[in-house]
């Protein structure tokens, strides 16, 4: 049993969240800011699951073999560690979503305190 796999996501998981710490980007920005960035990732991982239960059940998606996977299943096919990944996913979606929003709008208040000097 190996827990590398997993610890590296948690890993990636803890650096985002140290640079939306940084930031103030959703989940240090403010508790409803908090709690609707929690509810994103819920979904977003909900949605993916869901996704690749559909997957299994049709036989596209499986687990495989490999020595850096815990060996945990929360579902036949579903190892613990896609919960990691998702939730990675969704928390990175968001966060660039964020960051590429706030960093047009920081452009775009620039550009139009240029053209009005």
């Amino acid at each position: 049993m190996s827990l590398l796999y997993g610890a590296a996501l948690l890993v990636s998981i803890s650096g985002m969240a140290v640079l939306d710490q940084r930031f103030r980007l959703v989940m240090f920005a403010g508790r409803a800011q908090a709690r609707r960035g929690a509810a994103v990732v819920a979904i977003g991982v909900g949605f993916f699951v869901l996704w690749d239960l559909v997957g299994i059940g049709l036989g596209v998606f499986f687990r495989g073999t490999t020595r850096y996977l815990s060996g945990v299943l929360v579902a036949p096919e579903l190892p613990v560690e896609e919960l990691g990944f998702l939730t990675l996913l969704s928390y990175l979606t968001l966060l660039v979503y964020l960051a590429a929003a706030r960093w047009l709008a920081v452009r775009a208040r620039a550009s139009r305190d240029g053209e009005s000097a």
